[in-house]
């Protein structure tokens, strides 16, 4: 998981600051005392209706004597000359008036120990007057160090910020405070009417959406930038409609959760990709409920060199787990995995595993070594049309390995089991979806007798995953085209890696055993449309070609069966459904040399099959007895 990221904006004002107060501690010390010599010569003249020939001088300096070495000693105190707050900071403002303050009250106290009650009045109403004049002065300075330290306004790409909230209001000042940003922001677009007078930093807002053409003209703008990280695909898609008729390049702010509650800065601005276009999920996780099953815990991922898999451990790494097993047949996946976590990949850790889940005697050696306690199993023959073709392989890795796996994780008495499953296993019309949906029966089987939790999650389509539609639809345009897409009416759920993964940490804290937890994908996307929206981006002539439905796609997914009522007691984004177990006896009854189709036939009438009720009732009345070995003999 991504750790706490170093930003441009976390240390260029310390640079300001250095640059400035290292102009001497003795400047600022003598710039402060001419605000006090002011304040004081203002105070005084307001005391007397400003008659100068009134003035008690000697009185005066007498006073501005005694002020300035306290202001001195209670600022060096309040750290305000010893360089700890950047210049013009709330900190550093708040440590002035800390110090001015005191220094008021001291000399006051001292006039009023001596009589001197014209003393005592000047002093408190120059105190006020002190502060304004430091505050004033470091906030000039500051302004004027950044201005300095821009480069030439006309060698910067214009900016037109869309939102103007708070991380509007932040990307602003990163891109006018930072040295080497490349961007001068000029205005500010908001459809709030209470922001229509708005500035930022001497940034207007100049309008709402419908007045974006106009200010991008007007302004003679090269960038607009969408600067709403709370903003969902659809918001990201009406605003780049809006942009993309205009001469300029279209940014965004990453979403909120991949900022991590950090500050905005230049570094954060990045040209739109598909995942804001398709799949931007406002994902809120239960942290502490994940914790309680992941951290100090020893988890086990399968297919970890995937593309689940491999997000799944970057993400379950921030919960501190006490070991966390990686298990792929890939040694190539597992190398990219561990440069990914740890920027190095000597390959030496042995909690780097390479197994295969079709081969139960290496599983059983490396639960025995490991012992896990979570277990998710992620590995899978995922593509459709060459499961088609190859129905066995599919069977032997997404059925078998899948019963390996529950196998050993019974054996070994696992505390939690978490099988990803896809929307293709609703209502299967093709060799993916059949054995997908046969690998979440299995898991409810063992899930009802089990002394551990043993659950499935089901998702879409992955945002950028290997061999997805969106990573082929790439390659094409970038080649020239044409884009294949299969029907102008097919449609798929998309959602991006991460907010995937978030959602299935999640289900694996509140799934109860033999459950399936669907995950919402939100709305289903045209893969038309998706089409024509990469060719947009990329700005170039490529046309698209329809081939057709290829055996076993339909026009449609759905995440939930017509009998699956859409039930969410724990989690908005997680609905909860009942899977009929299915004994792994009636995977006996199958000819696994059979030929492709009959093969097919023959997975199809598994998933077709019920347990009976009395099957059912008897295995709950046995759990101890059910998890106490294996529940079916696969050697």
């Amino acid at each position: 998981m991504a750790g706490v990221r170093r930003k441009q904006t976390d240390t260029k004002p310390h640079a300001i600051n250095d640059g400035l107060l290292s102009h001497q501690r003795g400047g600022q010390i003598l710039l402060d005392a001419g605000a006090w010599v002011v304040a004081i010569l203002a105070a005084a003249l307001v005391q007397c209706d400003f008659r100068p020939n009134d003035l008690q001088v000697p009185s005066l300096a007498a006073l501005t004597a005694a002020v300035l070495p306290v202001q001195m000693a209670m600022g060096t105190h309040q750290w305000l000359y010893r360089r700890r707050w950047r210049l013009g900071s709330f900190e550093e403002a708040a440590a002035l008036a800390r110090t001015t303050f005191g220094s008021t009250l001291v000399v006051g106290g001292c006039c009023l120990v001596l009589g001197s009650v014209t003393s005592l009045s000047v002093a408190l109403g120059a105190g006020p007057i002190a502060v304004v004049l430091m505050a004033a002065k470091r906030f000039k300075l500051r302004h004027l160090a950044e201005r300095r330290l821009r480069p030439a306004a006309q060698t910067l790409s214009r900016v037109v910020v869309i939102g103007a909230g708070e991380a509007g209001a932040q990307v602003v000042n990163a891109m006018l405070r930072s040295p080497d940003s490349p961007y001068d922001p000029v205005a500010l677009i908001d459809d709030d009417p209470m922001r229509r007078n708005l500035r930022i930093s001497g940034v207007p807002v100049l309008g709402t959406r419908a007045d974006l053409p106009f200010v991008v003209d007007s302004l003679r703008a090269d960038v607009v930038l969408i600067a709403v990280p709370s903003a969902d695909a659809k918001l990201i898609r009406e605003l780049c409609e809006s942009a993309s008729q205009l001469p300029v390049d279209i940014k965004v702010l990453p979403p909120v959760a991949h900022l991590f509650g950090s500050p905005v800065g230049v570094d954060d601005i990045r040209p739109i990709t598909y995942a804001d276009l398709l799949g931007r999920h406002q994902v809120h996780i239960d942290t502490d409920a994940v914790a309680h099953y992941l951290s100090g815990k020893r988890v086990l991922v399968t297919g970890a060199g995937g593309s689940i898999g491999s997000e799944l451990c970057r993400q379950i790494a921030g919960y501190e787990p006490d070991e966390l097993v990686m298990l792929d047949r890939d040694e190539s996946a597992l190398h990219a995995l561990q440069l990914s976590l740890d920027g190095q990949a000597l390959l030496q850790s042995r909690n780097l595993v390479i197994a295969d889940i079709r081969d139960v005697q290496r599983l059983t050696g490396v639960f025995a070594e490991h012992k896990p306690d979570v277990v998710f199993h992620a590995a899978a023959l995922k593509h459709v049309s060459f499961l088609e073709a190859y129905p066995d392989e599919a069977l032997k890795s997404n059925v078998l390995g899948t019963m390996n796996v529950l196998n050993v994780a019974t054996a070994f008495r696992v505390e939690r089991f978490v099988n990803i499953s896809t929307d293709k296993a609703v209502e299967p019309i093709n060799v993916l979806g059949i054995t997908k949906r046969i690998a979440e029966r299995l898991t409810s089987w063992v899930g009802i007798g089990a002394r551990g939790t043993f659950l499935s999650v089901r998702f879409g389509n992955v945002l950028g995953s290997r061999g997805s539609v969106l990573t082929s639809f790439t390659a094409q345009i970038e080649a020239g085209g044409p884009v294949t897409v299969t029907h102008p009416d097919v449609t798929r759920y998309f959602m991006t890696v991460e907010e995937a993964v978030l959602l299935v940490i999640q289900a694996g804290a509140v799934g109860r055993a033999g459950e399936v937890l669907v995950l919402d994908m939100g709305e289903p996307v045209s893969i038309a449309e998706v089409a024509r929206r990469l060719i947009a981006a990329a700005r170039r002539p490529v046309d698209i070609t329809f081939t057709g439905l290829r055996p076993g796609e339909k026009l449609h997914e759905t995440c939930l069966a017509a009998d699956e009522p859409d039930n969410r007691p724990v989690h908005p984004l997680i609905s909860h459904a009942q899977v009929p177990p299915l004994d792994p006896e009636e995977l006996h009854r199958m000819d696994f040399t059979a030929l492709p189709r009959e093969l097919i036939e023959d997975m199809i009438k598994v998933v077709l099959s019920k347990e009976s009720n009395d099957s059912v009732s008897e295995q709950r009345c046995n759990p101890r007895e059910m998890s106490s070995a294996p529940f079916i003999d696969i050697s």
